[in-house]
């Protein structure tokens, strides 16, 4: 960016309009090629700086050699282009300012560090459990969350007359009555569908953990949510027993909550597993010697599990002759066992919390403290 000085020939008013003339052009055609930043203060400095501007040169070389009648109107002209110059910059950082502000940045502004989201609690554990199995071997299902009738209850051996069919305990999709009961929607209320859906796509062996939302008709209080999540595990295989599934759960157990943890198996009943197994763990909170979390017993119970109910497999076989498969799930040559656990309520344990419905209240102030 330069513009050269004029010859000046002489100080007559033609010759003194022919000069100025150049030397507002030269600016205005410099304030065109202007971007803003650097190149305006570089403008500035060039035309108007105290030492090196050029009208400060013009100035010192043209009034000094100027007869006395001339310099009234060399100065005016001076002062001319002065003011001429000092509207193309004002006009220049306008028209920057104005570009920025269009664009949504604002240069002058300090930055902004960007804020470095956390895993949601839920998601957090959820993960945790999920991984410990998949250390172990085992590959993650997925399903959806409406259900037919069949998937959530037929082939889990749940009768007709079980009391979690009803609309009590069960979230059901509306307009559903004329249809076959097998097939009728509802929300599922566990993953265990997904245990049903992943045999008949599959032949044995077979290891699977399934993590997901699950809906029932509960009242919301402070340890229950219509809406909460499971992790539910399969294993099917020749010669699995119940000391697998003993084996399996400890060490999952360990791995969750740490190497001192024990475990021990009170009997239970679910439709899908027989025999079936309530699995207690000591008290994380006391080690066992007993507290108020554990009501002073020094265990706390954690999840359910069992043998794979024979009728399952039958109801598998069965669906999948349908579907025109081979039935593969042959009782006398394979055995599995099943478990399942709450989500939510292992989350509540490992960070403190005293209420479930924190989990789904999407307050920051909450969630920000596991970030």
């Amino acid at each position: 960016m330069s513009a050269a000085i004029p010859e000046l020939r002489q100080f007559d008013e033609a010759e003194l309009d022919r000069v100025f003339a150049r030397l507002e052009a030269d600016a205005a055609a410099q304030a065109r090629m202007l971007t803003g930043g650097e190149s305006l203060e570089a403008f500035r400095l060039q035309w108007l700086g105290r030492k090196q501007g050029l009208l400060g040169q013009l100035s010192a070389a043209w009034l000094k050699s100027a007869p006395t009648e001339a310099k009234p109107s060399l100065g005016v002209r001076f002062n001319r282009l002065k003011a001429q110059i000092e509207s193309l910059l004002e006009e220049s950082r306008q028209q920057d300012q104005a570009g920025s502000q269009a664009s949504g940045l604002d240069v002058t502004l300090p930055g902004a560090a960007p804020r470095v989201g956390a895993e949601h609690p839920l998601v957090k554990t959820m993960a945790e459990i999920v991984g410990v199995f998949q250390r172990m071997g085992y590959s993650v299902g997925l399903g959806p969350e409406v259900e037919t009738d069949f998937y959530n209850f037929e082939a889990l051996n749940f009768p007709p007359n079980h009391p979690a069919r009803d609309t009590q305990d069960t979230l059901v999709i509306a307009g559903q009555e004329r249809k076959p009961l097998r097939e009728r929607l509802l929300m599922r209320t566990h993953t265990s569908p997904v245990q049903i859906r992943s045999m008949l796509e599959q032949a044995p062996p077979l290891r699977l953990v399934i993590p997901g939302k699950v809906h029932r008709n509960d009242a919301a209080d402070a340890t229950h949510s219509p809406v909460f999540h499971q992790v539910e595990g399969l294993c099917v295989d020749t010669q699995i027993t119940f000391s697998d599934l003993k084996g399996t759960l400890d060490h999952a157990m360990k791995a969750l909550f740490g190497s001192a943890v024990k475990t021990r198996f009170f009997p239970s009943f679910f439709p899908f597993t027989e025999p079936s197994a309530d699995v207690q763990i000591s008290c994380i909170f006391c080690g066992g010697k007993g507290c108020r979390k554990c009501k002073h017993s020094g265990w706390i119970e954690l999840l359910g599990c069992g043998m794979v109910d024979p009728a399952v497999f039958e109801a598998v076989n069965q669906r999948r002759s349908e579907l025109g498969r081979e039935p593969v799930y042959d009782t006398r040559k394979i055995s599995g066992f099943a478990f399942g656990m709450g989500v939510d309520r292992i989350a509540m344990m490992k960070y403190g919390i005293g209420d479930i419905g924190l989990l789904y209240s999407g307050d920051l102030r909450f969630l920000e403290q596991f970030a």
